[in-house]
């Protein structure tokens, strides 16, 4: 039989055309940065010849069924359940519902032990039961009270199960193949940097941290982590209602909230793109990182496994405003702390940076390490220069002044615009000051300033300013603004 297989997914519709499996059990997961996770499970499987029901528990509880291929020779599948009713005696109870249960009590005079027959009316909020012909309700009091049930439910497992129904004209055991798509396992790379700004160097250490949601435990799984954004069909109606009743989409779309969320808080990070290709393996236009040894990945647990280490690289610190308009502020704002540096082989570092946080740390008078801020970035190319906001530097401000705003006709208006910049600190700092313009629908000529600027794009214009210590500057320059 065809080991040929096909996988519609959310990730696309792939096609499989698997080696020969391995002697022993493989379990694989690969981890994407949306919380979605693609496990390669093989298993052995003992068949006996005709229809047959086999049962693959440990899948994850989080499982998205439809997603499910199952590759083994000579077998044809002809139907599949995924049993996500986990044996709980909340459960158990509510399975109940119409049956006859035995209630073992004992007699707290006597400390006989008592048994009745009861048949169970209801759970919701609590149970009631009908004993002798009289409703009762089971209360948590001082009567130990203990339900024997008759048996376990069919479809009640210990832990998520696949069921299969199957038919083969081959017995014997060999190897069976399955894959699927599952919520709910997530990662995300941290970073711990200690940055010196006398030496202007840093250094740095990523983890990959890794979270399993789920109620599955995966056992000695090779695990790799795709840093990069691929595709889904998040438009799709009805996944949302959908969202609230399966562990699929509940972990799904809580993963994907959260990216967007972390996406708003990653502006003006990276100054520009890179030009260096990463050591790691490309798979699409992501990046894969394999994990080197097998690790396990128990039922709610979060792990870390090293990704990226490197020491003494190039960064120094630098002082950032960003003015967006033409206007005045009523009072002084505090500068942009930033730490800059370059992911380039050049500075040290030398590797793409999957998405993820950044911790900043440095070194106080006596030699102990001090948190001084942290920043979320975005998947960063190798060779990309970046600016991580760690903080508001509260004794070096700005205060912007719109002097005047004439409007020399329709479609013309002069502004100008006035910077006064303290400095608090007992140091001489740089700032750079930044003022937003409208560049993708205006024209902007600069008639006059107090120093030369330079254009970063079309839309923004800086002037690095310095400041002595305990001092002030200022920075003024007239702008016409066409709007033909």
């Amino acid at each position: 039989m065809s080991r040929l297989l096909f996988l519609a997914t959310g990730i696309g519709a792939m096609f499989f055309a698997p080696t020969a499996f391995a002697d022993e059990d493989i379990l694989e997961l690969t981890i994407y940065a949306d919380g979605r996770t693609l496990v390669n499970d093989v298993r052995h499987v003992d068949y006996r010849s005709g229809v047959q029901s086999i049962v693959l528990p440990g899948v994850s509880s989080a499982i998205l069924p439809q997603s499910v291929t199952i590759s083994s020779d000579d077998i044809e599948i002809l139907e599949q359940n995924f049993d996500f009713d986990l044996l709980t005696p909340g459960k158990l109870m509510e399975k109940a519902v119409g049956q006859y249960v035995e209630l073992v009590r004992i007699n707290p005079a006597t400390g006989a032990e008592e048994r009745r027959r009861a048949k169970v009316l209801s759970v919701n909020g609590g149970t009631v039961v009908e004993v002798d012909g009289k409703i009762e309700v089971l209360r948590a009091d001082k009567i130990p009270t203990r339900v024997i049930f008759p048996n376990v439910p069919e479809n009640l497992r210990a832990e998520p199960t696949l069921s299969l129904k199957l038919d083969t004209n081959r017995p014997g055991t060999r190897s069976l193949g399955l894959s699927y798509l599952t919520s709910g396992v997530t990662w995300d790379a941290d970073y711990v940097v200690t940055f010196n700004e006398a030496t202007r160097k840093m250094d740095i250490q990523g983890w990959a941290t890794l979270e399993n949601l789920t109620q599955t435990r995966f056992e000695a799984a090779d695990l790799s982590v795709i840093a990069g954004y691929v595709g889904t069909l998040n438009n799709r109606q009805g996944y949302n209602n959908y969202n609230n009743t399966n562990a699929y989409f509940r972990f799904y779309y809580q993963r994907r909230n959260q990216i967007i969320q972390r996406n708003n808080q990653r502006r003006n990070t990276q100054r520009s793109g890179g030009t260096e290709a990463s050591s790691q393996e490309r798979v699409g236009d992501n990046l894969i990182y394999r994990l080197p040894n097998k690790t396990t990945l128990a039922a709610n647990q979060k792990k870390q496994i090293a990704l990226v280490k490197a020491d003494g690289v190039d960064a120094r610190k630098a002082y950032e405003y960003y003015q967006a308009d033409f206007t005045s502020a009523n009072q002084p704002r505090s500068v942009d702390s930033r730490i800059s540096f370059s992911n380039s082989r050049a500075t040290g570092l030398g590797e793409a940076l999957p998405a993820g946080t950044i911790r900043v740390y440095t070194k106080d008078q006596n030699g102990k390490s001090q948190f001084i801020g942290e920043q979320e970035i975005g998947h960063i190319a190798g060779g990309s220069d970046m600016s991580l906001k760690i903080g508001e530097a509260f004794d070096i401000t700005v205060k912007p002044t719109l002097v005047t705003s004439d409007n020399v006709s329709r479609k013309i208006t002069d502004y100008e615009m006035q910077f006064d910049l303290k400095n608090a600190s007992k140091k001489e700092v740089d700032v750079r000051i930044y003022q937003n313009l409208f560049g993708y629908y205006n024209d902007y000529e600069f008639l006059s300033e107090s120093q030369t600027g330079q254009m970063q794009n079309d839309s923004r214009r800086y002037w690095d300013v310095k400041i002595p210590a305990q001092g002030s500057s200022e920075l003024t320059f007239t702008v016409r603004e066409n709007r033909g």
